[in-house]
């Protein structure tokens, strides 16, 4: 999500000759140094000229385009004066729908959607930006928590906004080894990033709840490349094969086609990748991560068609375990859960606790070092209440066997009326 210095012109006081030189003679006369002088057998007469004064050029200062800190800390208005944001990549319609890249309806149709797609764009170069220095920053000895919140303290800044307005879409996943997702440290944990840890780092944005979702995988150690390779490719597969009216069964296909045609050898032993099969894509809502549909990364299953104007994260997991995750290990994601209506509460905390979670999140998810972040203290027993009642949706860490290693590429895109656009496509991945 893009500038040009000003000068005053220079005005040169004229020297005056009395005698005017033969434009020739002037010019071969110039080549004679000063001390050899002039030719003995040929006389030039002439009044000397007064040298030529300078005047000094007046140079406006021209105001220079900020330079982002690290870590980065200058919100993206002041890069982008006019409120204009970059778009993602463009990625024509396959088939029959490539039609839409010239029709007129559509691009009218498109160009409806403006400000909601420009503010995706803001989230989307806020991701790009703070993933940026993530990715130099992120190394072995860190603990989780520090990475953490040096990302989420970037997407507030980038992003200019700290709560429903902009900021942070959802807590930063920072998943090692056989944890595939959902962890995020809460208070006191110690966890450090080792050299030989596989880390997902899912990183959500979001700006007037235009929510960008986009994760890679951080690997210090050469031999799970493969892994990593693996599954990247299955993510641009996913993206590739997306579009309009595309079922969503045909996309998980061809995902798991690419992912499980890897192999890749650790300590000696060679696995086959696999997809995890009970995780998914899904498409993206207003203020809402996860809507409706479901994008399968193994075959079969859902046969609903992909629509115009829809927000998908097309995600893949690949693992080098069974394929298959389960619940474990301490909650730290939640969410308030967008159908639950009104719920009678009897903790006077618990309706205390609602009402900053409605106050600071609405329903964008949100995990327990927010909440600590915010003040409240003593909120367990009340937010173990709200989960029982429905008005709370909790999201424990997904694991799979242990030992194994698990890795993610995720990448946000919008069905356009004429075009796909990946929104959060960067130079990286």
């Amino acid at each position: 999500m893009s500038f040009c210095p000003m000068t005053a012109d220079t005005g040169l006081a004229a020297g005056i000759a009395a005698v005017e030189l033969d434009p020739k003679v002037a010019e071969d006369n110039s080549d004679v140094s000063e001390d050899e002088g002039a030719p003995a057998n040929e006389t030039v007469t002439a009044t000397s000229a007064p040298k030529k004064k300078k005047k000094k050029s007046k140079k406006k200062k021209a105001a220079g385009k900020p330079i982002q800190t690290e870590p980065p800390s200058i919100g993206l208005s002041k890069f982008f004066s006019d409120g204009v944001f970059p778009e993602g990549e463009l990625m024509e319609y396959k088939d029959d729908n490539n039609y839409r890249t010239t029709s007129e309806e559509k691009r009218y149709l498109d160009r409806m959607n403006y400000d909601a797609l420009n503010d995706l764009r803001k989230a989307a170069e806020t991701h790009r930006k703070v993933r940026q220095f993530a990715q130099k920053f992120i190394r072995p000895g860190l603990t989780t928590t520090e990475i953490a919140e040096t990302i989420e303290n970037g997407s507030r800044a980038l992003a200019e906004g700290d709560g429903k307005d902009a900021g942070v879409g959802f807590p930063t996943g920072l998943s090692l080894n056989h944890v595939a997702a959902h962890y995020t440290p809460n208070a006191g944990d110690t966890t450090v990033l080792q050299y030989d840890d596989v880390m997902k780092v899912d990183i959500g944005v979001h700006v007037n709840g235009r929510i960008v979702d986009s994760a890679f995988t951080v690997s210090f150690d050469p031999k799970y490349d493969r892994l990593l390779e693996a599954v990247k490719d299955a993510t641009n597969t996913g993206v590739r094969e997306a579009g309009i009216d595309v079922r969503l069964c045909d996309i998980g296909a061809a995902i798991q086609e690419v992912m499980e045609s890897y192999e890749v050898e650790i300590d000696g032993k060679t696995h086959q990748v696999k997809s995890i099969r009970n995780l998914n894509g899904h498409n993206i809502r207003h203020y809402q991560i996860h809507g409706d549909k479901s994008v399968p990364i193994v075959k079969g299953g859902d046969q609903t068609k992909m629509e115009e104007g829809e927000t998908f994260a097309i995600e893949t997991f690949g693992s080098t375990g069974k394929g298959y995750v389960h619940s474990s290990g301490e909650c730290s994601h939640y969410s308030k859960n967008p159908e639950a209506g009104h719920v009678s509460l009897r903790l006077n905390k618990a309706k205390s606790l609602l009402n900053t979670i409605d106050k600071n999140f609405g329903t964008l998810p949100f995990c327990r070092r927010y909440l600590d972040r915010l003040g409240e203290e003593k909120y367990l027993l009340a937010l173990k209440n709200l989960v029982q009642v429905g008005a709370v949706n909790e999201y424990p860490p997904l694991v799979d066997v242990k030992g194994c290693k698990t890795a993610q590429f995720e990448h946000t895109i919008v069905l356009r009326p004429n075009y796909k656009e990946v929104v959060s496509r960067g130079d990286d991945y």
